[in-house]
This record gives C-alpha cells, sequence and structure tokens, in this order.
C-alpha cells in the first residue's frame, strides 16, 4: 500500500509542478483524478481529461440495465450518453448503431484519442454496429458490461479484437 500511496503522491506532484499543460488543474481536482486513475487501473498525466477520467471513474461498478441510463443501471449507449452529456455537455443518439452511423467521425484504432467512442458488433448484431464504449488510453476502454456492469477492459483482448468495428470522434 506504502508503493501505492508513494506512486499517487509522484503522479501529484507531476502535475502539480510540471511545465505549461494544456488545462490548469486544481489541488481539488488533482486529487479527484489520482483518485480515478487508481480506479480505471491507468496512469494519468498532464494530457489527460480530468473531467472525463473523474466521471467515468464515478460510474465503475454501475451495474447493467437494459435501456437503463442511471447510475441506478445503465446499458452501453446509455453510459456514452450520460458521460458525454455530464463532461462536454453534448446530446448522442441513445443506440450505440446510431452513435456509430450518425454521432462520429471515423477513425482507425492506431488513431484513437481519450474520449473518443469505440465500437464493436455483437453476437446478435451480425456486421452492425451491438455496442459502445469510450476509449481512455494505452489500449484501455470503459463499457457496460452486461454481465459485469461498468468496466475497464483492453482492446487487445481476444472477444474485443474479434468484435473490433471502428473508432471515432464525436462531432
Amino acid at each position: 500500500m506504502k508503493r501505492l500511496d508513494t506512486a499517487i503522491l509522484l503522479v501529484c506532484l507531476l502535475l502539480i509542478t510540471g511545465c505549461k499543460s494544456k488545462q490548469n488543474i486544481t489541488v481539488k481536482e488533482n486529487k479527484a483524478l489520482s483518485a480515478a486513475q487508481v480506479k480505471l487501473g491507468i496512469r494519468a498525466d498532464k494530457h489527460d481529461d480530468v473531467g472525463l477520467l473523474t466521471e467515468c471513474a464515478s460510474w465503475l461498478g454501475v451495474p447493467y440495465a437494459y435501456g437503463g441510463n442511471t447510475k441506478q443501471g445503465v446499458d452501453c449507449s446509455g453510459f456514452t450518453c450520460a458521460v458525454y452529456k455530464n463532461v462536454y455537455g453534448k446530446k448522442l443518439h441513445r443506440r450505440s448503431r446510431d452513435q456509430y452511423h450518425k454521432d462520429v467521425s471515423k477513425k482507425k484504432r492506431s488513431s484513437l484519442k481519450q474520449g473518443d467512442l469505440v465500437f464493436f458488433t455483437s453476437p446478435n448484431s451480425g456486421r452492425e454496429c451491438g455496442h459502445v464504449g469510450i476509449f481512455l488510453k494505452e489500449d484501455l476502454f470503459i463499457h457496460a458490461s452486461s454481465s459485469r456492469g461498468i468496466v475497464v477492459d483492453n482492446l487487445n483482448g481476444k472477444y474485443w479484437e474479434k468484435h473490433w468495428l471502428s473508432g471515432g470522434t464525436v462531432k
């Protein structure tokens, strides 16, 4: 535990004392970011989107509920809608298929940026979009798993590679 505390303190110091960053992080945001990176299993740096990471971390463990869009229960597109509304004030279409076709500019997986949406087929969707999540960084994304609720997974996982469709930046 002491190692983890030391690592968090080091990241906090880097965020506070680092050279000019794209955003001025307050002490309160710094504490929230430190907690978020531990929960999400990522290493945050001065270039990360504090609002996105803290919002996503607050959803971890929320149970899956088909058609849900609250922290009492949420599905994949309900999750992306809620996060985008809360963090960016943007309204996305409610269905993952509509988000795929109407809300994003498609891009290659190698070009993904933090906050981009990631799309997958599902066993019931054929070649169409059946699932959506939010790219965090370093091949990690957060999404609503029908069996595990809101979780972080790796795009390099066997299931996700098999079902990869595309990524995209919200317009």
